[in-house]
């Protein structure tokens, strides 16, 4: 019998399953990304409503939310087991959309992962499952969702890989979660020695905190930079790829992803500099005109981790994403190969 090799294996402390967020006995504990590494502690939510706030709150960031998400809908089939089946759909449903929209910019790809859950519970129900039982097949589909997420960023991360030379460099920009763990463990993969600039990505630093941390625990040579650097570190380092994430891939080829992309985006022009960004398109965002823009707290900006930098008075600004145009955009690496923005829309024929 051929033995189950788990996605997260080699990717280090903060991709480990168990390590992100997961639900066991009757609660979701979440790793709390906000202040990793500098302490390891987690949220535990005994509601599904409390892991709503948790994404909100940016406890968990990048890919995390998808799979606090999963968790909390199985969360809401153990809050809802002692109810009659119509009620307990509603109950699901209305959970469904509490947790998808937690955020905005990404409610839509939010609501395909709590929405595989909830049909999974509807299905079990259908089927005769009471009580318990439809919790159980809702966390089945949740760990097989999580099993295919991982899964699909290996092809995207042996891409982005495959661009990189042996000896070369790359920049990146904010946490990029699994795309970033699986460029690197490709890298491994193929033998390069590649060294990894990290933008520290104000205002919760999570280049600085995350990407640096899980880089370096896979064995890498990490450099952090401020986020007004990235132009000068290419001139002086010799970055040969700049790679994000993508909050949201459109189909008209933007990338909607952490505020400063673009500026780094605009930079590479300049430079030369390949910019290769990650995530597939989602058919939820036909254009960039469909994308709404989360603003967030302006009072974060003030603030580096819990301490305020400026006088009372003194207002911010905080859009979480800024967008990235086509033109500035190199290649986009997909679980079906690399893409050229202008090409992208291909990308449903395959």
């Amino acid at each position: 019998m051929k033995q189950y090799k788990r996605p997260d294996e080699g990717l280090g402390f903060l991709m480990q399953y168990e390590n992100v967020a997961w639900y066991e006995d009757g609660a979701v504990r979440i790793l709390d990304r906000r202040i990793y590494p500098i302490r390891t502690e987690f949220v535990t939510c005994r509601r599904h409503e409390e892991v709503a706030k948790a994404i909100a709150d940016m406890v968990t960031q990048s890919g995390g939310p998808y799979t606090a998400a999963s968790m909390a809908m199985v969360l809401a089939c153990f809050e809802s087991e002692g109810m009659a089946n119509d009620e307990r759909v509603t109950y699901l449903e209305k959970a469904s959309y509490t947790l998808s929209h937690a955020r905005p910019t990404t409610s839509a790809k939010m609501g395909v992962y709590t929405g595989r859950v909830l049909e999974a519970a509807k299905k079990a129900m259908d089927a005769g499952a009471q009580g318990p039982e439809v919790t159980l097949a809702a966390r089945a589909q949740a760990l097989e969702d999580l099993d295919k997420r991982y899964a699909k960023s290996v092809p995207i991360g042996r891409l982005i890989a495959e661009q990189i030379p042996d000896g070369g460099s790359i920049l990146t920009q904010c946490w990029a979660e699994l795309d970033i763990a699986m460029v690197l463990r490709a890298i491994r993969e193929q033998n390069k020695d590649v060294k990894v600039f990290c933008a520290e990505t104000r205002p919760y630093f999570q280049g600085a905190r995350l990407t640096a941390s899980c880089a370096v625990e896979m064995g890498f040579d990490v450099t952090v930079i401020s986020d007004n650097m990235p132009a000068y570190t290419m001139k002086t380092k010799g970055i040969d790829l700049f790679t994000s994430a993508a909050d949201v891939t459109t189909c008209d080829g933007y990338i909607v992803n952490k505020v400063g992309t673009f500026q780094i985006a605009l930079a590479c022009r300049y430079y030369g500099v390949p910019y290769i960004a990650a995530g597939n398109p989602n058919p939820a965002h036909p254009s960039i005109d469909s994308v709404t823009i989360e603003e967030r707290d302006p009072e974060l900006t003030l603030h580096a981790m819990d301490i305020k930098l400026t006088k009372d008075g003194v207002k911010g600004y905080y859009p979480a994403f800024d967008i990235t145009p086509p033109e500035y955009v190199t290649a986009i690496a997909t679980d079906k190969g690399l893409f050229k923005p202008a090409d992208l829309h291909t990308y449903f024929d395959l």
